[in-house]
Order: C-alpha cells, then sequence, then structure tokens
C-alpha cells in the first residue's frame, strides 16, 4: 500500500476518533467476526446434516452420486433433458485392463544398455509392400480427426504444421480433405469415408496413403450424421453438400455389398493412386480376427485396428462405454494373427484407442504394432496453454472444436509448435527406453523385451510372467 493512501485511511479513522490503537482494535475485529462467522455456518451446516433426516438431507445426493457416479446422473439428467440421443465427446471414462501391467527388461551386464552418444533409429515403414511405402520419421501418427464434423480450420491446419515439423503424418478424418491441410501437411493420410464425399480422382490422388473407414471403437460401424445447421459454409463445400444437407456417414460403405468385396474398392483405389499403401480402419469387436482376415484377403497394405478407449466428436455412451474390445486386448489378438499368417513385415499393423504415453507407445510397439495412432493427446498438446481462452466458463475443446466458442482465437503457429514438441519429446523418451534395452532401433523392441506382472496379462499378450 502507498504511504499517502495509508496517510488518508489513518486520517479517516482519526475523523472517526480513532488512534493506531482504534485501527488496530477494529482489525481484529474484522478478523476475529470473519473466524466466528465461517465456523457458526460449518458449525450450522455440520449439524444438520448430521440431525436432519435422509429424506430431508443433501447427503442424500451425495450417497446416491457414490452409487450411480457422478457422471450418470449428470448424463441421466441430459436424457431427462433432451429426449434424444446424447452425444459425450472424447470417449469412455471406463478403465479397461490396459498396459501397465506390462513392465520393460532392463539391460545391464548379461545385455549391456546403449551409449548415449549413439543414435537411435525411429523411422517407421508403413504398407512396405505397397509400390511407395510410407516413410516417417517417427512411430507416432496423428489419427483420423474430421474437419467440419469435428475441428476447425484452424486446428487442422495446426496438426499438419506440427506433424510435418516432426516428419510424420496425419489423416483428415472422414470429412474430407481441405486443401490448407494438404498443403501444410509433409505426410497426409487421406480416409476414404462412408459417406459420398473425398472419393474423385483428384483429391485421391493428392494423398499419401488411403485409409478406408469401415468403423471406430467409439462409434462402432453405426451411421450417424450432422445437421446442416452446425456445418459451415466451407465444410458443406469440402464434403460437396447443398445448402441444407446434413452430413451422413452410412452404417455400411456404399461401394461394398459385403465383406468379400471389399477388394473391388481396394483395387479401384490403387488404381487411381499409383502404388501409395491402402488400408482400412476398423474396429475391434468380438471377431477381430475374421475382420482383420477379409480386410488382408482384399489385399490392404495396412491396418488400423481402434480399440474400446478411443475418442471421437460425440458419441453414444453406450457405444463408447459398452461395445468393442480394450485396446490392450485387440492389439495382441491383431498382432499374433498377422504374425501367425506370416504377414509380418508385408502388412503393417496400427493401433489406435487410448494410448497416451511414450510408456503406452513403446509397449504396443513391443507387442507388434508398427505404428501408433493418437487423437486425444494430439488436440491436448496442440491447444496446450491456449485452451485458457476458453477456460474456466468454458470446456477447453471449445478452442479446438468447428463449433468452439473460442475456435477463433486459436494460433496455428502455436499450436503447431506445441504439438511438435509433444511429438519430438515421447521420442525422446522412447529412445532413452530402447538404450535402456540394449538396442539401437525402435523396430528392434519386441514382446521378449517385456514382462507381465499378472497372469491375466501374461494370457491376454503372450508375455512372459515376472515370477
Amino acid at each position: 500500500m502507498k504511504k499517502n493512501s495509508a496517510t488518508e485511511i489513518e486520517s479517516l479513522y482519526k475523523l472517526l476518533g480513532l488512534g493506531t490503537m482504534g485501527i488496530i482494535v477494529a482489525g481484529i475485529g474484522a478478523v476475529w467476526l470473519g473466524r466466528y462467522g465461517i465456523k457458526r455456518t460449518i458449525n450450522n451446516i455440520t449439524k444438520i446434516l448430521m440431525a436432519e433426516p435422509y429424506d430431508r438431507n443433501l447427503m442424500e445426493f451425495f450417497s446416491a452420486t457414490k452409487r450411480v457416479g457422478f457422471q450418470n446422473i449428470v448424463e441421466n439428467s441430459m436424457r431427462a433433458e433432451e429426449g434424444k440421443l446424447i452425444k459425450r465427446p472424447l470417449g469412455s471414462p471406463r478403465k479397461f485392463l490396459h498396459f501397465d501391467e506390462l513392465m520393460f527388461n532392463i539391460a545391464q551386464l548379461d545385455q549391456l544398455p546403449t551409449e548415449k552418444n549413439i543414435n537411435i533409429d525411429t523411422t517407421v515403414m508403413v504398407g512396405p509392400k505397397a509400390a511407395k511405402p510410407l516413410v516417417i520419421d517417427i512411430p507416432i501418427i496423428v489419427d483420423g480427426m474430421a474437419f467440419g464434423t469435428a475441428l476447425s480450420e484452424k486446428t487442422k491446419v495446426a496438426i499438419a504444421k506440427g506433424t510435418a515439423m516432426a516428419g510424420t503424418a496425419t489423416n483428415t478424418g472422414e470429412a474430407g480433405m481441405l486443401l490448407s491441410e494438404r498443403k501444410a501437411a509433409k505426410y497426409l493420410i487421406l480416409q476414404y469415408p462412408r459417406g459420398n464425399w473425398a472419393k474423385d480422382k483428384k483429391t485421391l490422388k493428392m494423398a499419401d496413403m488411403i485409409e478406408i473407414q469401415i468403423g471406430q471403437g467409439a462409434l462402432a460401424g453405426t451411421s450417424h450424421s450432422v445437421k446442416s445447421k452446425d456445418l459451415d459454409k466451407k465444410s458443406r463445400q469440402v464434403m460437396g453438400l447443398k445448402k441444407n444437407e446434413d452430413a451422413t456417414i452410412n452404417a455400411i460403405l456404399p461401394e461394398i455389398k459385403n465383406g468379400s468385396t471389399l477388394k473391388s474398392v481396394v483395387d479401384a483405389i490403387k488404381e487411381v493412386t499409383g502404388g501409395i499403401p491402402v488400408g482400412c480402419k476398423i474396429g475391434a469387436g468380438k471377431y477381430l480376427e475374421k475382420d482383420i482376415e477379409v480386410a488382408i484377403n482384399a489385399g490392404v497394405d495396412f491396418i488400423n485396428v481402434n480399440g474400446a478407449q478411443s475418442g471421437t466428436n460425440g458419441g453414444p455412451p453406450i457405444l463408447q462405454d459398452d461395445f468393442g474390445l480394450p485396446t490392450l486386448y485387440a492389439l495382441s489378438r491383431a498382432a499374433q494373427l498377422i504374425e501367425k499368417s506370416g504377414l509380418k513385415g508385408q502388412v503393417s499393423l496400427l493401433i489406435s484407442g487410448g494410448l497416451n504415453t511414450p510408456g503406452d507407445y513403446l509397449k504396443a510397439l513391443a507387442l507388434g504394432a508398427s505404428a501408433i495412432c493418437i487423437g486425444t493427446s494430439a488436440l491436448f498438446a496442440v491447444s496446450h496453454n491456449q485452451v485458457f481462452q476458453a477456460m474456466p466458463f468454458e470446456p477447453p475443446t471449445q478452442v479446438v472444436w468447428n463449433t468452439g466458442v473460442f475456435k477463433k482465437q486459436l494460433s496455428i503457429n502455436k499450436g503447431a509448435k506445441s504439438l511438435f514438441k509433444f511429438l519430438i519429446s515421447c521420442t525422446l523418451e522412447m529412445e532413452e527406453g530402447v538404450r535402456a534395452l540394449g538396442k539401437t532401433a525402435i523396430k528392434e523392441i519386441d514382446k521378449k523385451d517385456l514382462i507381465a506382472l499378472t497372469k491375466e496379462t501374461s494370457e491376454i499378450t503372450g508375455v512372459e510372467l515376472a515370477y
């Protein structure tokens, strides 16, 4: 406090007949009254909670919340309010058996660790049997998140720039290709959708890899749509929609009558694109092996298996919480099938769904994945400290969604730099893990480098028990 301000306050007290002692007494009194008031309030609330019968006691809500779950109560209230299908963003909050019960070996004497001055090879080749395989510098790809129906153009361009800086690929998602995204990306994966757009020859030829969207973990293979009122002019333009036309994703790819006709789609795309990898994305279900076999017989160069922990812009909670295989189960089964089929090193296995840390990534690679696809983690990275534009009164995603209140505030360059730093940091951590195993390349890691802490995890993954 400034001296003259203090003097003015003291003068005011003197005018009121108070001296310095009066000021001190008044201050102590205010503090005491404040503490007394707080104490009385807390005591009164406590007495009410401990004395009132349950049917008139707020503890009833606490007890019900603990039993039912706060999120379930909120979502049931949404159902009661709206009377329609509710859509939850960013995937299921459920906790499934994941990668935590797996640990890596440590190289010490039997196998010596790798010195710091030795470079670790982190490059990955996706679709090695294709005429023009995709070679990326790091084993992390940003998975499909669509422009318009999910992300804003600024967010898509920031992701494209960030992945280009890191020497890896990003995926368009199911709503078509933005020219600004294509320009910013070094490697762009075009998702061939279950809608009726992004399938012309010109668009297909602009991609570095094509991913046929069959299904995904957070939405299964269901049909869904975005109302025309929620699409801006550019979104409709990219998808070739009329002014009042909804964006509809079909349950089944219109070009296929059944699984056996997938081959004709794969062959047609390969003929147009001239040798880039062509594969498909599937949600992991009970009959995962049969789905993969259909894809393999269709001649795909890669398969992106999407586990139950995957996220989405918005999907019914029942599909997120109660359908599909968790990622650890899906990855283990898919990798075992590809190895048994003698296709390891020929058909690339991408894995996605709930992979959040460098430890998750490296374990997934050890279990047989060729590369990792991330979504939610990339969104958090690209928005990083820009989420404060929306918080605390709006969710942080309001900065990245195309319908977000603060989407215009997102800085593309800041977002790109944040994502780049995140990807590089994760890769550096994985390199340290490779050194700790006494190896020199990420592709050298396999399940023999892992130990399982529980019998269940060992049985699922085929990894040796730690005891």
